[in-house]
């Protein structure tokens, strides 16, 4: 067992989050019991995981995405009400950690993406900007868009749409999520092929009239994986079960 305390001072030690400027605020966004036996992980903080984690009877919600994001209303009404509403009844707190967990060198989305991809990790997408996330990998050998696509597929468990560019992969560009507009940066950067979670239709235009291979391979799909390895080093740390809970999303 340990405490809310003690959860938290350890998740910031890790991730560091006043190195970020983010769109939402990471840390604490909902408090309830100090005590902590039980933690649910998951990507997204909907209603279905919340659902979950009370039947689980856990005491804390650990995600990726969390509440409050910039812009949008702030009124309590409606889904996140309810959402609201189903953590205070049930004294269980919530805790997200967005751009700190895409960036972190190795707990974060991208460096257990890349982990699971086998990518040699060699560099940054932002080399200038520190506090940007997005990493390169160079390859020892090079590697056909067929390959990529079935290493992808076999990894992540779905298939990635691939946009195709004009040359074998040498040198990869990724960053996990929302990321599809960083595909100009892995073109500066020189990459044969660029991977992100989602992408948009200007994307499609960039990756054929630059010649780069550009693979969407699903924003939910590509941020699983930083939030189990913080689950992990949370219930290595301090004695706690961390439960990661997958809420199906196509996208």
């Amino acid at each position: 067992m340990a405490t809310l305390t003690q959860l938290v001072d350890l998740l910031q030690q890790t991730l560091k989050p006043w190195l970020f400027q983010d769109y939402c605020p990471n840390g604490l966004q909902v408090g309830g019991r100090e005590e902590v036996r039980r933690v649910v992980t998951g990507v997204t903080a909907c209603q279905a995981l919340i659902d979950e984690a009370v039947r689980l009877d856990a005491d804390a919600v650990l995600v990726h995405h969390g509440f409050f994001w910039k812009n949008e209303n702030p009124c309590i009404t409606g889904m996140k009400k309810a959402r609201l509403k189903t953590l205070l009844a049930h004294d269980l707190s919530l805790l997200a950690y967005h751009l700190p967990l895409d960036g972190h060198p190795e707990l974060g989305n991208n460096a257990q993406l890349a982990k699971r991809l086998a990518l040699p990790v060699s560099g940054l997408l932002f080399p200038d900007n520190l506090r940007q996330v997005g990493n390169i990998a160079d390859l020892d050998s090079p590697l056909s868009a067929e390959a990529l696509l079935q290493r992808i597929k076999v990894a992540l468990g779905r298939s990635a749409l691939h946009i195709p560019g004009g040359q074998a992969i040498r040198r990869i560009g990724f960053c996990t999520g929302g990321a599809q507009g960083f595909i100009e940066q892995a073109v500066l950067m020189g990459c044969d092929a660029y991977i992100s979670g989602e992408i948009s239709e200007p994307t499609v235009h960039v990756a054929r009239e630059a010649g780069i291979h550009y693979f969407a391979a699903g924003h939910h799909a590509t941020e699983r994986y930083g939030v189990q390895a913080l689950g992990e080093l949370l219930a290595a740390q301090l004695g706690i079960e961390a439960v990661f809970v997958d809420i199906d999303n196509p996208v």
